[in-house]
């Protein structure tokens, strides 16, 4: 089993397009510093509506190309040996965005999928979907959306800072990283969402419940009793 977290981003802010295409190939190299730290064994890079690819000749652990599509109802993540180079932003319904996914040979997972979202109501083939690593305590709603579904779980950070990186990963049953091999094991439910639950992490998570608390960025299913959960690893 491998640890990929297939969910994060080299910049931490948005808006500036040219200082981002700069900035990039630092930001990828503090997230695989932080990723190899962690123990992971790769990453894929998500980031909003653009795939850039990246020399890897040197870094630390194996790269999967993706990229984030802000779809009509929100995002999904396009992960996989050829993601779209570059997506207009609420332009796409996911439908379509599942079958470029698909197209390209890439899977296509629901991130986040109670945070500003309504791709989950949208009946479409996505390959999983994600438990995201800025709110781990909806773990078992996206489990329960998942089983409803009969897809399998993935995990990612979501990460913007290299701090982030790894919070949620996910085990893939893979020998090797490659792109084919992890789109392959995620439609084959070869994977397993992890948690990491170090004290850095647990801190993170007490400030992201107080941000989704004070912004109401939760949509709680109905099914859901108030509040989210306990947080792991206060079990």
């Amino acid at each position: 089993m491998l640890a990929i977290d297939l969910h994060t981003h080299t910049r931490f802010f948005h808006g500036h397009r040219r200082l981002g295409d700069r900035f990039d190939p630092v930001g990828l190299r503090l997230l695989c510093a932080v990723a190899d730290a962690r123990g992971l064994d790769a990453l894929a890079t998500t980031n909003h509506d653009y795939y850039r690819a990246f020399d890897r000749s040197d870094l630390p652990v194996a790269l999967i190309p993706g990229i984030e599509v802000s779809s009509t109802r929100g995002h999904v993540l396009v992960v996989g040996p050829n993601p779209p180079k570059e997506t207009i932003p609420e332009t796409l319904e996911p439908e379509h965005v599942v079958e470029i996914a698909h197209d390209r040979g890439c899977a296509a997972i629901i991130a986040h999928p109670y945070r500003g979202s309504t791709v989950r109501e949208v009946e479409a083939p996505y390959d999983a979907i994600e438990v995201n690593g800025k709110h781990p305590r909806t773990r078992e709603w996206a489990t329960r959306l998942a089983r409803e579904h009969d897809l399998p779980v993935t995990g990612g950070s979501d990460a913007h800072y290299p701090i982030e990186v790894g919070r949620a990963y996910t085990a893939v049953d893979v020998d090797s990283p490659t792109p084919r091999n992890v789109v392959e094991a995620i439609r084959e439910g070869r994977i397993t969402p992890r948690i990491d639950t170090r004290l850095t992490d647990r801190l993170l998570g007490r400030l992201y419940r107080q941000v989704h608390r004070g912004k109401d960025h939760l949509d709680r299913p109905d099914w859901a009793t108030p509040g989210v959960g306990t947080p792991p690893g206060e079990e």
